[in-house]
């Protein structure tokens, strides 16, 4: 049953040693609140895990159940997390309203301290979550109960763990790193409560062996500090062969927080960073200064029993090492904003990922200041992970379909991509994936062609490139330029195959294995033979729901032999 629950710490790039889990068995009722049933949380209702199962859309969701309070933790601050309820929720403590939350994929925290009381806590929550609103950023959910086409069962309410924390009245509220690599230093930004006078000490480790220990005094609620790795004190005299991280190698520097008062731990907290650098240079895309040419797959981040829940923690690692042995070194996260969990892996495996956000599929002033809102917070709660290399607020025009034309539009895109880079300067943005761009830093192109020869011709020079329309899109808006943006085919594929009796589709279909392999290397192998392509995205991981174009099937069971996958993935046919 733990396996099910969910049981490791949700945010672990930035870990306390004391919480409490909350997942497990909650009260739960439809509509009205009469807990007529019960829910396995963290798993939507419309999952099979989650005990109920059932695929009807209702508006309105209830949640409660009662937790006591450690007694060790007595004099502490009780922080209760979320790590994300679909779409919109009010959340009490012993009858009393503690906060509320707009948007369905990220995470938020209140301190519910002071409305706590000696004995079992009641602990209610009632979320909404607007099936029929196409204004509110949804991703791949369906608003109809049977899904169809591109989208997938929807899932309402609570999907990510919910947890309990102490901390002192002094803490640690959050740390920024940013790896400054060509420096060969990391800076730290900080953000403490209560903490003014206070001594903050970053420790940093690599493979067990001191690398620095530094102390700064808390002289304002938020500060700087820049420390630099020395080289010699690692045992390495070169960053990028030695000290770099990479899929192929995932260096990883571990970090120690500590907050003290004279003599008093205050604090304490775990996290880790990666060095590495992402930038285009001349047109090329590079990885520490070094040319690296992208082999994504497309992932939807679903299962079938648990939805957009992953049934364990196990199951990230399983998909990202089958996707590693077909030869990948990373994934485009496709309209969703994935679990921290699965990006720890990422980051510890070594796995380059591009972060998207759910769509809306009309645009509206609500869409504009819901989805802006949520994005910021997408690209803070994420900024540590060194795994992520770009960030993709908007696909395929999806909720901006007049994008082409309409200046509004045009400027909600452009926002969107100024706003990320305002608060992330470190990695590249797409502002609108696939086609009509408005302002990118790398062209990105979806192209569903199945014929291997037309491939060759299209992509066989940039004017080729530039003048195509693979979608019968244009790649720029009106007005819009390319600027030697790297060009990287992130959609293609989606070659339907139908394995243990799975009905689908698929934008081309295979009869066999071997007429699958043949498919997948026609389309394969022109972008890597193009020399003006320098990474692409397959479509996709997995089947999903009535999808049947994944290279595993919904269960993650490969189509074809891995090994086979990998020749042609690499290019290494016989």
């Amino acid at each position: 049953m733990n396996k099910i629950l969910r049981p490791e710490y949700p945010r672990p790039q930035f870990e306390r040693k004391a919480w409490m889990s909350l997942n497990g068995i909650w009260d739960f009722s439809f509509e009205k609140e009469i807990y007529d049933q019960t829910i396995c949380v963290p798993f939507a209702y419309e999952s099979k895990l989650s005990g109920i199962g059932k695929r009807d859309l209702f508006e309105t969701v209830w949640y409660r159940r009662y937790f006591p309070v450690p007694r060790e933790w007595a004099g502490k601050r009780i922080i209760l997390h979320f790590g994300a309820v679909d779409y919109e929720c009010k959340v009490w403590v012993n009858h009393q309203l503690v906060t509320s939350h707009v948007g369905g994929q990220t995470s938020f925290s209140v301190d519910i301290s002071d409305y706590l009381v000696p004995d079992d806590n009641e602990l209610r929550i009632c979320v909404k979550d607007y099936h029929k609103e196409l204004d509110i950023p949804r991703g791949k959910q369906f608003w109809k109960e049977e899904s169809r086409s591109i989208f997938y069962t929807p899932t309402t309410g609570i999907w990510q763990s919910v947890w309990l924390e102490p901390v002192s009245e002094k803490f640690i509220r959050q740390v920024f790193v940013t790896p400054l690599f060509d420096e060969k230093s990391v800076k730290f930004e900080y953000e403490t409560e209560n903490s003014i006078g206070c001594t903050l000490e970053t420790k940093i480790t690599y493979e067990g062996k001191l690398v620095s220990e530094t102390a700064v005094l808390v002289q304002k609620a938020k500060g700087t500090h820049t420390v630099t790795l020395d080289e010699a004190v690692v045992g390495c005299w070169n960053m990028v062969e030695d000290l770099a991280w990479t899929p192929e190698q995932p260096r990883l520097f571990d970090v120690e927080y500590s907050l003290k008062d004279t003599d008093n731990l205050l604090d304490e907290v775990q996290s880790y960073f990666g060095m590495r650098k992402i930038s285009v240079e001349n047109g090329r895309f590079l990885l520490n200064n070094r040319p690296y040419f992208q082999k994504l797959l497309l992932d939807q981040g679903y299962w079938p029993d648990g939805l957009m829940t992953a049934p364990s923690d196990e199951d990230f690692v399983n998909d990202i090492i089958l996707a590693k042995k077909m030869g990948f070194n990373g994934v485009r996260k496709h309209q969703k904003v994935e679990d921290p969990r699965f990006l720890y892996h990422a980051d510890r495996l070594g796995f380059l990922v591009w972060g998207e956000i759910g769509a809306g599929y009309a645009y509206s002033r609500r869409l504009v200041a819901d989805m802006m809102q949520e994005w910021m917070d997408t690209v803070a709660r994420d900024y540590n992970h060194p795994c992520i290399v770009v960030w993709t607020p908007l696909n395929e025009s999806w909720g901006v379909s007049e994008i082409s034309q309409s200046t509004e539009q045009q400027h909600f895109c452009r926002a969107l991509y100024a706003v990320t880079k305002a608060i992330d300067t470190t990695r590249l943005v797409v502002d609108n994936d696939g086609w009509e761009h408005v302002e990118s830093d790398l062209l990105t192109i979806h192209d569903y062609e199945s014929d291997g020869e037309i491939l060759s011709k299209r992509y066989a020079g940039m004017e080729h490139i530039l003048n195509d329309r693979p979608a019968g899109r244009a790649l720029y808006v009106k007005g819009g330029q390319y600027h030697n943006e790297p060009v990287i085919i992130s959609e293609f594929g989606g070659i339907s195959f139908e394995k243990n009796g799975a009905k689908g589709w698929g934008y081309s279909n295979a009869s066999s294995e071997e007429d699958f392999l043949k498919r997948y290397r026609e389309v394969v192998t022109p972008l890597l033979q193009s020399g003006n392509i320098q990474g692409f995205c397959y479509t996709q991981l997995t089947d999903v729901e009535q999808e049947i174009n994944g290279l595993l099937t919904y269960d993650r069971k490969p189509k074809a032999d891995l090994e086979e996958i990998k020749r042609i993935t690499c290019g290494n046919v016989k």
